[in-house]
């Protein structure tokens, strides 16, 4: 087990004093010292790390169903003499690979999974690819493949300099709405890790602490009496008009809702044909809020709404919950450590093709976009970002210290979810932004096993950020991972 520090003693005025003295940011980076450079290690697989990212782009696999991607990550990984174990807390893609031995233990995580929906080619105009049911509009081909990077550099390291420490990779699918690293936490996977590292891709470098959004979805499911729509519309009884019934309710709910709230939907199945009054409809929903209770409240509405509308209806109507994640908790300690060895990797510089193809997808952005030239800056620390999304990093980050970091990968301006974000991420501009993230892991992985002291004052902190009365239970409660989360019914 690892060794937390009891942060009872601790007010976070003192916390703040021990950032500052252990995150000296005139300092030099410890870790880089001694040893072989994590640049130069990372650099001597940039072109295998950016085969293997190209090859999860292609994949393009969907929450659950990442068989290959986590494979070819669980390979990676074994050939660099991890030992991984696949499969774990009852999901078929989620992994863990592990190196070292001893305190501390450093989490990093790797994501995978592609969003449905959505193609594009790795050109820079719109050219969706039929044959794909799904695309990388989020990044997490780079994510994966990055990670796995930082951390087999992290491992080289200590191999060569014999310091002691526990390097762990986290492979955690379904990151786009199925929660899986959610029921990792829930088995305790992260119960002996001292602190866990993260990135995401971007359109921007920034290491500053960030925030999210609480979120829990269900699918809601209204049952009615198929019939002739024409010939005997009286005999039946339409589950669409449930659904129609429900969205408007909640639709008419937004104005009594907290301003910072988001409800979002889609009818996943409506029918097949006019003339039949369809017997099954589905609509899937969103609930966030900056606060995990007003979610929990907010939900009981919308089922409240369901409910209702089955009602007045004729139908019947179940749900089932598929998500349910908390608000990223920010670490200081961590992020003041990570956005150091960021500012020294610095940010993406592109080449004469790059440049190209970046003006090419910065044409197609909204007017005021920032300049290409941003991609090479880094945003200063106290550039905050309070996150309109949600992540299940945020349930890891309420159970140990947690840091992320964002790169690069997109073009300047590129929304995340986008075409646009496809496109770049499929060719050398997200890998460039990829090898920024996994020097950045592997330096402040390594700078947390030559300073322990650090991830001391990152659990002291957390615990303040928690309060002593905190006891974590899942928003999703004790349901199974939803493994067909992705499949469409009708």
């Amino acid at each position: 087990m690892s060794r937390r520090l009891n942060s009872t003693r601790f007010t976070f005025a003192s916390l703040i004093l021990l950032v500052l003295a252990v995150t000296d940011p005139g300092a030099p980076l410890a870790a880089q010292e001694r040893g072989p450079s994590i640049a130069s290690l990372v650099e001597a697989r940039q072109e295998r790390l950016a085969e293997v990212a190209l090859e999860i782009w292609d994949f393009a696999e969907v929450g659950y169903q990442e068989v290959r991607s986590s494979a070819l990550l669980q390979s990676e990984l074994a050939g660099a003499g991890f030992t991984v174990e696949a499969g774990v807390a009852g999901m078929p893609t989620a992994f863990v690979a592990e190196w070292g031995s001893g305190y501390p233990v450093i989490g990093i995580l790797a994501e995978f999974d592609a969003l449905p929906g959505i193609t594009q080619d790795a050109v820079p105009e719109r050219a969706p690819l039929p044959e794909k049911g799904a695309g990388h509009a989020c990044g997490h081909h780079l994510f994966g493949a990055g990670s796995t990077g930082g951390a087999i550099a992290a491992k080289e390291w200590l191999e060569a300099t014999g310091t002691p420490g526990t390097i762990r990779l986290y492979g955690t699918p379904a990151e786009e709405g199925g929660a899986g690293k959610v029921y990792m936490v829930r088995e305790g996977l992260f119960e002996d890790v001292d602190a866990v590292l993260h990135w995401h891709a971007g359109d921007h470098n920034s290491a500053s602490p960030a925030t999210s959004l609480a979120n829990k979805s269900a699918k809601f499911r209204f049952h009615g009496i198929s019939a002739h729509a024409a010939g005997a519309p009286d005999r039946g009884r339409s589950a669409l008009d449930g659904v129609e019934a429900m969205n408007h309710m909640v639709n008419l709910m937004r104005e009594h809702v907290p301003m910072e709230t988001r409800i979002h939907y889609v009818i996943t199945s409506g029918g097949s044909a006019p003339n039949v009054i369809p017997d099954f409809a589905e609509v899937f929903y969103y609930v966030r809020n900056p606060d995990p209770a007003m979610v929990m409240d907010l939900f009981e509405r919308v089922v409240a709404a369901a409910e209702g509308a089955a009602t007045g209806t004729g139908t019947t109507m179940e749900y089932e919950v598929i998500h349910g994640l908390y608000n990223l908790l920010p670490n200081e300690a961590l992020q003041r450590v990570m956005w150091e060895n960021l500012s020294s990797v610095g940010g993406v510089t592109y080449n004469a093709e790059e440049e190209k193809f970046a003006q090419l997808i910065h044409s197609s952005l909204p007017e005021g976009s920032p300049p290409l030239s941003s991609a090479g800056d880094v945003k200063p620390f106290d550039w905050v970002r309070r996150g309109m999304g949600s992540t299940d990093v945020a349930d890891v980050s309420w159970a140990v210290p947690t840091a992320g970091l964002r790169t690069a990968t997109w073009v300047p301006g590129t929304a995340s979810h986008s075409w646009q974000a496809v496109a770049a991420g499929g060719m050398s501009i997200g890998t460039k932004g990829m090898l920024v993230a996994a020097k950045t892991l592997g330096l402040t992985a390594v700078e947390l096993f030559s300073n322990p002291s650090i991830v001391e004052v990152a659990a002291a902190e957390q615990a303040e950020r928690i309060g002593p009365d905190f006891v974590y239970e899942p928003l999703l409660g004790d349901r199974a991972p939803p493994l067909d989360y992705r499949e469409i019914r009708n």
